[in-house]
């Protein structure tokens, strides 16, 4: 079997656009120049995972239902192993090279790698709406270094939501002062996210 080719940018790139530590609000003009095809491609993920001179793009979904968002534990077989065992509240993924057409990808399938990944990840009890709202990155650790993530807000219709697979165990929805409970446990993407959580679900 061939390895999986992820999408990645320059990290030149990001910093030549401006590189930041944490939420940036400013989507519209990153993601417009990350998506264009240009300025991506896809790699095989192996060497990806451990080299800063490329960033993976991920998005990086946050579930909420009312006034309460999903956590999760990440299972043993959580696709990146160094986040295993850590709670979260971000469903995310890589973008494949099977999500766009002819070798690059652009804003018009964006949107498919999204989806693809709350299928195979979730099920879910009825129609949802998401938007993406910001930019995450994280610098202090290997993994951060080599991921920057797209934090997309999604809307349930309804609190029915169970795991499609190993990686996502015991899901339950929180309000957010469970959540700040218990941030020491959540990985730091989420540990981030909780911190501007009320803006975001604003947006």
């Amino acid at each position: 079997m061939s390895e999986e080719q992820i999408l990645v940018i320059q990290r030149s790139l990001f910093d030549e656009l401006g590189a930041f530590q944490g939420i940036n609000h400013d989507l519209e003009r990153y993601l417009r120049i990350f998506l264009d095809g240009k300025n991506n491609f896809f790699t095989p993920r192996g060497p990806a995972e451990t080299n800063p001179a490329l960033k993976q793009l991920i998005p990086y979904a946050i579930f909420t239902y009312e006034d309460k968002v999903l956590r999760y534990t990440r299972g043993g077989k959580s696709g990146e192993q160094r986040l295993a065992a850590k709670m979260s509240i971000g469903i995310g993924g890589h973008i494949n090279d099977t999500d766009g057409t002819h070798g690059a990808f652009n804003n018009s399938t964006y949107l498919n790698a999204v989806n693809r990944e709350i299928s195979e990840e979730l099920q879910l009890g009825g129609p949802f709406s998401q938007k993406a709202v910001a930019l995450l990155n994280d610098d202090s650790n290997d993994v951060g270094k080599v991921h920057l993530g797209v934090v997309h807000i999604v809307r349930l219709s309804s609190p029915e939501v169970s795991p499609n697979e190993t990686a996502i165990a015991e899901p339950r929805l929180c309000s957010i002062s469970e959540l700040e409970a218990e941030s020491a446990r959540l990985e730091t993407w989420s540990q981030i996210c909780l911190t501007h959580l009320t803006r975001l679900l604003s947006m």
